[in-house]
């Protein structure tokens, strides 16, 4: 037929064909592919099938001639890690500003009230390029607060025979003091007080205080507690007289 190319049984001229002659997934590395040629080879000579051979060397010949462009290009590097902003419980609970250091450089951040770990605080036109950094935050245990999630965890020394008969006990927190109420034989020691977690913000509810009582004899006794509370109301009266 005139004009009509007819194809040679010997020629292979696509590369999805030519891989999968080889048995070859298109990311293959280097070695894989030589190591799969080589197979290939033996395979079409221990069977006697000379069309075989040449199909097999001309899918190994226009797999070497792909172009470098049609390779997948190599994955790019892992932004840098930023360094954590990292702050007192005191600074979530009440905001305000920090310093970050970027290696010679300083920067203020201001800190907003009810931030958490794990948020992100952006550092504008901080980055060498004039772009925008964001900063991951860490609040670390200080002044006797931790902050885990919402909440806050603290402990207070209490007189044991409080914790055994139960009875009101002062707490003195970070929002001032607050009377708890214990029951007798008070099963787990630990103690919430709603609304001295961290603040509400965004999505995020308002946290509790978690107050872990550890019994101590030098803590005061009720009767002690009682009498403490009587003198300052006292005092508080002659005063306001």
């Amino acid at each position: 037929m005139s004009g009509m190319r007819v194809r040679s049984t010997a020629e292979v001229t696509d590369l999805a064909e030519a891989y999968a002659r080889l048995g070859l997934a298109r990311t293959a590395d280097a070695t894989t592919r030589a190591a799969a040629f080589r197979s290939a080879v033996k395979a079409a000579h221990a069977s006697g099938d000379e069309a075989r051979l040449r199909l097999t060397i001309a899918a190994w010949r226009l797999i070497q001639a792909e172009p470098t462009s049609a390779a997948l290009p190599l994955p790019e590097p892992p932004p840098a890690r930023m360094p954590p902003v990292t702050i007192t419980p005191t600074q979530a609970l009440k905001g305000g500003k920090v310093e970050v250091r970027l290696g010679a450089r300083a920067f203020q951040l201001k800190i907003p009230a009810g931030v958490r770990t794990g948020e992100h605080l952006r550092l504008r036109r901080a980055a060498e390029d004039g772009a925008d950094l964001y900063l991951p935050v860490l609040i670390r245990p200080a002044d006797g607060l931790t902050a885990l999630g919402d909440d806050l965890y603290m402990t207070a020394p209490v007189n044991p025979r409080l914790l055994s008969d139960g009875g009101r006990l002062e707490v003195e927190t970070h929002a001032g003091v607050r009377s708890l109420w214990l029951t007798p034989d008070h099963p787990t020691g630990r103690l919430a007080i709603p609304g001295l977690g961290l603040p509400a913000r965004g999505g995020r509810r308002q946290g509790r205080l978690f107050v872990t009582l550890e019994p101590t004899a030098e803590a005061a006794s009720p009767a002690e507690t009682m009498l403490d509370r009587f003198n300052r109301r006292w005092t508080s009266d002659r005063m306001a007289a």
